[in-house]
């Protein structure tokens, strides 16, 4: 039986915190008059499960643990609650990036602490980031599964990339216009409508929105085939929410997207003209990308689903707690 405990997390990663809210326990997100990055609360997401707390209202709350998210929630979990993480207060450290700005070489924030746990969300951020004495653990992601919702009628690509200009080279953008070559590519995320590609393509790039998770797992299925393009990057949740809508993917085998794409789902290489060729068979292939999607969603479900996820976080906050 699980005892529910009250959490205190902050809203940063929306995706990965949609699937974690789903427990049994008590959410408390913190919300301050600006709605700012310290204090967004709910954000206007269906979480139930998820309570919004104003800054003064938490001392008055018993906080059973903490989900750190960023090295500053350090200090502001001690001025808001009066506790200190991982001293007066049991508190994981939950690290969603891939080490930058070296791989490898960098030290992590919580390297030289050995009272807050460290949890990856992939096992390549473990071995490559440096965590020093800090205990660590993976918990893999889950996912709500948003049902199979693939239709492909569009023979397009899609891509979701926030901040597809800024962030260049580290999310693949600049590869988009290779796959442009072949046909359409719709991109999707914050930011994806000012995307301008470097020079001319055969087929658009059409930057068109940020859109919420309700209304874009529908406009993505409609897309013959997702693109994963990210370098550098721990693991894209819409990877796996592309292959949960039962899309084929074509992915850059980068990181941990090596362990999550079965070459069955598509297709996985570090050589691009391999991938395009790819893309193109499965644009003018549906009956293909239908085989290829049904694969990558089976898979998924097996190794990201929600019901995993949630019971190895209740493992870690039974033991952290007790």
């Amino acid at each position: 039986m699980i005892s529910p405990r009250r959490i205190l997390l902050w809203h940063v990663h929306g995706s990965w915190t949609t699937a974690f809210v789903q427990g049994p326990h008590r959410y408390l997100l913190p919300v301050t008059d600006e709605r700012g990055p310290w204090g967004l609360g709910r954000c206007g997401r269906d979480w139930p499960n998820a309570e919004e707390v104003t800054v003064g209202a938490l001392r008055d709350i018993e906080v059973d643990v903490i989900v750190l998210q960023r090295p500053e929630e350090i200090d502001l979990a001690h001025r808001w609650l009066g506790r200190r993480p991982g001293v007066d207060i049991p508190a994981v450290y939950v690290e969603h990036n891939t080490p930058r700005p070296s791989a490898a070489l960098t030290a992590h924030p919580m390297a030289e602490r050995t009272d807050i746990p460290v949890v990856h969300v992939t096992h390549f951020n473990e071995v490559m980031w440096d965590n020093g004495t800090a205990p660590t653990r993976v918990i893999p992601h889950g996912i709500v599964d948003p049902g199979e919702l693939y239709t492909g009628e569009l023979p397009h690509g899609v891509a979701l990339i926030n901040e597809p200009m800024r962030r260049g080279r580290i999310t693949g953008s600049d590869l988009l216009t290779r796959f442009a070559r072949e046909g359409p590519v719709d991109l999707y995320g914050i930011g994806a409508q000012d995307f301008r590609p470097q020079g001319p393509t055969a087929h658009p790039v059409n930057g068109i929105a940020d859109l919420r998770q309700s209304a874009l797992h529908p406009e993505m299925a409609k897309r013959r085939v997702y693109l994963h393009t990210a370098r550098w990057t721990s693991l894209g949740l819409s990877l796996l929410e592309a292959m949960h809508l039962g899309m084929p993917v074509v992915a850059l085998a980068t990181t941990e997207a090596v362990s999550a794409v079965p070459p069955e789902a598509g297709a996985l290489s570090t050589d691009v003209t391999a991938l395009t060729t790819r893309f193109r068979e499965l644009l003018h292939e549906p009956d293909l990308a239908v085989l290829a999607g049904k694969s990558g969603r089976q898979f998924a479900l097996e190794h990201y689903g929600l019901e995993s996820f949630l019971h190895r976080w209740d493992r870690l906050l039974a033991e952290i707690t007790e």
